[in-house]
C-alpha cells in the first residue's frame, strides 16, 4: 500500500511538472486581461485520464498555477489554480468508471466539455479584474487555446493509452 501511494505521488508531482512546462513553452499573450494562450491543458487532460481525479485536479491546479508564477503571470496564479485543477477534476470525474474503456468520440467530448469550464471560468476571473468587455474580448484565444488542447490532448491520451506502461499506471 504504500509503495503504490509513494508511486502516485510521484506520478502527480511528474503530472505537475509537465504540465508546468507545457504551459511554459508556447506562450502567447493577450492583450485585453493580460494572460496567454497555451497547450497546458493536454497536459492537464492526459494527467486526469490515467491519474484520476486526485491527480486531475492537483496537477492540473498546481503546475498551471506555478507556469503562471514562473512566466510573471502572478495576477492570474490563483484563478489558474481553481480553473485549472476544476478543468482536470471534471474530466477524471466523467471518465472515471472502473474496468471501462471510453471510445475516443466519449473521451473528446469530455475533454471539450473541461474546455468549456476553462473559458468560463477565464471569462469569470477577467470579468472580476479587467471587467465583462477586456474578458470578453479574451474569449475567442481562450477558445483556441481549447481547441487545440482538446486535439493534443486527444491524440496523447489515444497514443499512450496503447503503452503496457501507462495502461498499469491506470489499474494501479
Amino acid at each position: 500500500m504504500k509503495e503504490n501511494s509513494l508511486k502516485k505521488l510521484v506520478y502527480i508531482a511528474l503530472m505537475t511538472a509537465l504540465i508546468a512546462v507545457g504551459t511554459m513553452v508556447i506562450q502567447i499573450p493577450t492583450p485585453y486581461t493580460k494572460g496567454y494562450i497555451n497547450i497546458g491543458d493536454s497536459f492537464i487532460f492526459l494527467s486526469a485520464t490515467i491519474l484520476g481525479p486526485l491527480a486531475g485536479f492537483v496537477s492540473g491546479g498546481i503546475g498551471s498555477a506555478l507556469a503562471d508564477l514562473l512566466s510573471g503571470y502572478a495576477l492570474w496564479a490563483p484563478w489558474t489554480l481553481v480553473i485549472k485543477g476544476l478543468e482536470g477534476l471534471i474530466v477524471a470525474v466523467l471518465l472515471k468508471k472502473e474496468d471501462k474503456s471510453f471510445s475516443f468520440i466519449v473521451q473528446v467530448a469530455v475533454f471539450v466539455l473541461a474546455a468549456l469550464w476553462m473559458v468560463l471560468g477565464y471569462y469569470i476571473g477577467g470579468a472580476f479584474m479587467y471587467g465583462s468587455k477586456a474578458a470578453l474580448a479574451d474569449v475567442p484565444g481562450n477558445i483556441l487555446q481549447g481547441i487545440g488542447s482538446v486535439i493534443i490532448g486527444s491524440v496523447l491520451v489515444a497514443s499512450l493509452s496503447k503503452v503496457k506502461y501507462f495502461k498499469d499506471i491506470k489499474r494501479g
